[in-house]
């Protein structure tokens, strides 16, 4: 397979299309186009950090703490979780969901209460303050994230979407072993 930039290029490049030039033109046998995709996930991820991690700021949470918070108030009333269940859909070591979770208790965002039948479990629930604030800052950070994609149709993010999805599950299976 040949690097070399497919000719349906747009007329207006970006960074992405020139590495994979520069590469075509040192190494034509090698194929980049593993770069066009991967390389411009990364950048576009970097590029859109700065103003979702804005929104958290605002709301007085980082990203981690934000995940924590979204994490409880999408798993429905009463808004509570073990701190096992946290830190796995998480992808967390156990340690850092620590760190998270005294900053937010601290902040009056969460509270540990104990668990029914169970005095060694302490499960971690939102505050009223912490559900208001989850909810305030993941609304604005659809909000932002939304405007962030406003260049694509809908149909195109619908698309852009789908391929993802087919690209990430493809990804955890290989992960899985599958």
């Amino acid at each position: 397979m040949s690097s070399a930039i497919p000719d349906d290029v747009p007329s207006r490049t970006d960074g992405v299309d020139d590495r994979r030039a520069q590469w075509a033109a040192e190494l034509p046998e090698v194929d980049t186009r593993g770069m066009a995709i991967l390389g411009r996930a990364r950048w576009i991820t970097i590029a859109a950090r700065g103003p979702i991690e804005a929104v958290f700021e605002r709301h007085g949470i980082d990203t981690g703490e934000a995940d924590v918070l979204f994490t409880l108030l999408r798993s429905g009333p009463p808004y509570r979780l073990r701190p096992t269940e946290l830190y796995r859909s998480l992808m967390i070591t156990s340690g850092g969901l620590t760190f998270r979770l005294n900053r937010l208790e601290k902040a009056g965002l969460v509270r540990r209460v104990a668990a029914e039948g169970d005095g060694r479990s302490l499960p971690v629930e939102l505050t009223g303050e912490g559900i208001a604030r989850a909810r305030a800052a993941f609304r604005e950070d659809m909000a932002v994230e939304a405007d962030l994609l406003s260049a694509l149709s809908e149909e195109e993010q619908r698309a852009l979407s789908a391929l993802l999805r087919t690209l990430m599950l493809s990804l955890a299976d290989r992960d899985a072993g599958k």
